[in-house]
């Protein structure tokens, strides 16, 4: 071997026979060519690997005999140090076939080796790598034209750092449709905002940096002004069909006007006209593949609807030409700096907003993945998603973004339009949101964190967001909050795991699910440590919020029954547990349905509301107050049973049914059984009170130990016209009754037997009569 790594090795033809003598060694070819890792055995290689736009190289090459250093064509090849000594071959060496190894872009072993090939005939622009012209760009033909394998590398085009732009590389690399992976193995700056259309294509940046100093100004209002926005492209035909019938929830069979426009396996944006209620309020607005042709007018897709579709709503579909398979991977992103602002809606100069730079971003793409970007001083989302399906983020992370205030900036990702997405692993700081989607069906979020998360990392917009899953994540929960615009609509959200200083959850959200969630207080954050839910097939299993449990009800769309057991809810002093009538905001709305609690707790009562509530169940369940000083709570429900459970240092007073101004009737009805107790006292003096002489209650009492902690602490205090009660079974201790206002008497019974008495003072019971009895049948001690 001499200095040069040539070695007299022989090296076996791909049919066999004599060996042939190779020009370069194995060994050298490996080590610095970085072909993707194709093994370079002597010249068999070269049939092997494509080069230009080529898909690949042909074999017919003639026999010249010529091998070693200095020798060209297809049985040897040259060798030279860099590119500046390519371009300076003598033209005697610009043969059709000749193969070239390039020792370094600028000077051997630097990272820039690779293989060329001289076409005879072409006539392709000199672009500094793939591609060396070396008449100086004269107009005559022949290149240079490198053997990549199909993996580019920016080292090829002379990009050793971000001194050099690598814009020009890029889209050298990206436009070859030959290249299928792009490598950087050193950092990089581009000052352009690169859009693609092809598909089949990875980048990977292998952890580099990669910087924008001295980027062009964006569009306006354009967070897919991306330096890598990868972007299907429409097909040509649209259509537009009323619906003759509806469509039905998660039906996967669309109406169409002309089914033969459709083809298998064609691709479609299906969006319904919205709602007159909102400019955006869509429930059906996805990119879909035709899965089958069913008659003239239906066609099945690869999606079941979230929402049903009237007759008469209108749904236009335009065919597209997604990009696939477009991944971006391992990428260190730095932006640029944007002054700041104290606006949220008036930019401080017209380009403001148009400054700064993010790094990826995808429209109308399929199986497109992003993993490993992480990034600082972005001003619109790391990656931002538009019509985009069955696709993974993953392993990416922001920090410190340049805005977090201005609509849409700060994201990590967001997701317009999206089904079938996978967001895993990643993380934020000081962000505005990790992970939104808005108009998504069928996602999941799984292990993701967000820490300075006042913004709240996981969002949802309620543009009828559907089957999303949230698993083992941290960080503010928010969903559907973003305006009637939207819709405030979204259903079947589950969320597992998870821990956040708020949830967020109270608009037009069906079918909630929460499961071992926890809410913590942080001091300063207002609001903190509380859940807001809407309870419209709300269910909750294991969860926790230390400041609040707040329901209200601004949907009606459930089948589930709403529940919560195994949770135990913190309390704000004069706070509310369910909405009373007071506001028609959505949102604020009266809990209009039952809710069942079991083995739950409300801790640190005082003062607090349950302002609605047609019938609450509850199961074991305990309301525990902050002090013996502390008031008992304010009931508006129509019916309550409490079976177990009960109460300490506090109690229920009950204030009318929530809608008695809308119905004149203010009924309640209270049953208390299955070994509830309760003791200690509050600030009322009374387990269960109602004074409201405009009320009308109903009583029951059956096994429930009633223990106050003193002689002035009512069991029941019941005032007002007209009420009925009836105790069987129950254990009272110490304290005392408050009836004798009651209005008993006829058909407003009183009846008390069966009873333990222990010490109880019955100097307010009302006199026994028609309609009265109290004193038959029960054990009384004491007293």
């Amino acid at each position: 071997m001499n200095q040069d790594g040539w070695t007299p090795e022989a090296g076996a033809s791909e049919t066999g026979g004599e060996g042939r003598k190779a020009g370069i060694s194995r060994r050298k070819m490996l080590q610095t060519l970085s072909a993707g890792g194709v093994l370079l055995a002597g010249n068999a290689l070269v049939p092997r690997l494509a080069f230009g736009a080529e898909e690949t190289v042909g074999t017919e090459q003639a026999d010249t005999g010529l091998s070693g250093k200095g020798s060209g064509g297809p049985t040897g090849m040259l060798q030279v140090p860099n590119v500046e000594a390519l371009l300076n071959l003598p033209q005697g060496q610009w043969k059709q076939g000749t193969t070239v190894y390039v020792g370094g872009y600028y000077r051997e072993g630097d990272g820039g080796a690779k293989i060329v090939r001289w076409v005879e005939g072409s006539t392709r622009p000199d672009n500094g790598g793939s591609v060396h012209d070396p008449t100086g760009g004269k107009g005559k033909p022949g290149r240079w034209e490198q053997l990549h394998g199909g993996v580019g590398d920016f080292r090829c085009f002379g990009i050793f750092g971000e001194t050099k732009n690598a814009d020009d590389a890029l889209d050298a690399m990206v436009n070859d449709p030959a290249i299928y992976r792009i490598e950087a193995h050193t950092n990089l700056n581009f000052v352009r905002r690169h859009k693609y259309s092809r598909s089949g294509i990875e980048l990977d940046f292998y952890g580099h940096t990669v910087t924008t100093n001295g980027i062009e100004l964006n569009t306006r209002d354009n967070p897919f002004g991306a330096v890598l926005f990868f972007q299907g492209t429409p097909a040509g035909p649209t259509q537009t069909v009323t619906l003759s019938a509806e469509l039905i929830e998660l039906t996967d069979v669309l109406e169409v006007a002309d089914a033969s426009a459709f083809q298998v396996e064609d691709w479609w944006i299906a969006q319904v006209k919205n709602n007159p209620g909102g400019g955006a309020q869509r429930e059906l607005d996805y990119l879909l593949k035709v899965t089958e042709i069913l008659d003239s007018k239906h066609i099945r897709v690869n999606y079941k609807l979230g929402w049903a579709l009237a007759a008469g709503r209108v749904i236009t579909y335009k065919k597209m030409n997604p990009v696939f398979r477009c991944h971006v991977r391992n990428m260190r992103f730095v932006g640029v700096p944007v002054p700041p602002t104290n606006s949220t809606s008036e930019r401080p100069f017209e380009t403001w907003d148009q400054i700064g730079s993010n790094p990826v971003a995808y429209e109308f793409a399929v199986e497109c993945d992003v993993s490993g970007v992480r990034a600082t001083k972005v001003f619109w989302p790391v990656v931002q998603r538009r019509y985009c399906t069955h696709y993974v983020t993953e392993r990416c992370e922001l920090i410190n973004p340049e805005e977090r205030d201005w609509g849409g900036t700060g994201y990590l990702t967001q997701q317009l339009n999206v089904l079938y997405g996978h967001v895993r692993d990643c993380n934020t700081s000081n962000a505005r949101h990790l992970n939104d989607f808005t108009c998504a069906g069928y996602c999941m979020v799984e292990n993701c964190h967000g820490d300075g998360d006042d913004y709240g990392p996981f969002v949802t917009h309620g543009q009828f967001e559907h089957d999303l899953v949230y698993i083992g994540n941290s960080g503010l929960l928010s969903f559907a909050n973003s305006g009637t615009t939207w819709g405030d609509s979204a259903k079947r959200i589950t969320v597992r795991k998870h821990v956040a200083t708020r949830i967020v959850a109270h608009k037009k959200l069906t079918d909630l699910t929460l499961e071992d969630v926890h809410a913590f207080y942080k001091e300063g954050l207002a609001n903190s440590g509380t859940i807001w839910a809407n309870a419209d097939g709300l269910q909750m299993r294991g969860c926790t919020a230390e400041t609040m449990l707040t329901l209200s009800r601004s949907s009606n769309r459930s089948k589930r029954a709403n529940l919560a057991d195994g949770c135990t809810f913190g309390m704000t002093k004069d706070y509310e547990i369910s909405r009373p009538v007071r506001s028609t905001a959505v949102g604020n709305l009266p809990v209009d349905a039952d809710f069942t609690m079991t083995n739950c707790q409300f801790l640190n009562v005082d003062n607090n509301n349950i302002g609605s509530f047609e019938r609450l169940v509850l199961v074991n369940t305990w309301f525990k107050g902050a002090s013996p000083a502390a008031s008992p709570i304010r009931v508006g429900s129509k019916e309550i049973v409490m079976q177990g459970g009960g109460f300490q240092n506090t109690g229920f007073v009950l204030k009318g049914a929530y809608d008695q101004a809308a119905t004149g009737k203010p009924e309640q009805a209270v049953t208390v059984d299955g070994g509830a107790v309760f003791h200690g006292t509050n600030a009322e003096k009374a387990f269960l009170k109602s004074v409201d002489p405009a009320n009308n209650v109903t009583w029951s009492f059956g096994g429930v130990v009633s223990r106050p902690a003193d002689a002035a602490t009512a069991h029941f205090q019941i005032e007002g016209a007209a009420n009925r009660l009836k105790a069987i079974g129950s254990r009272f201790v110490g304290g005392k009754y408050e009836a004798a206002k009651g209005g008993f008497g006829g058909s407003n019974y009183f009846f008390l037997t069966s009873c333990v008495e222990e010490g109880v003072n019955r100097s307010s019971l009302p006199a026994e009569g028609d309609g009265i009895k109290h004193s038959e049948g029960n054990l009384t001690i004491g007293g």
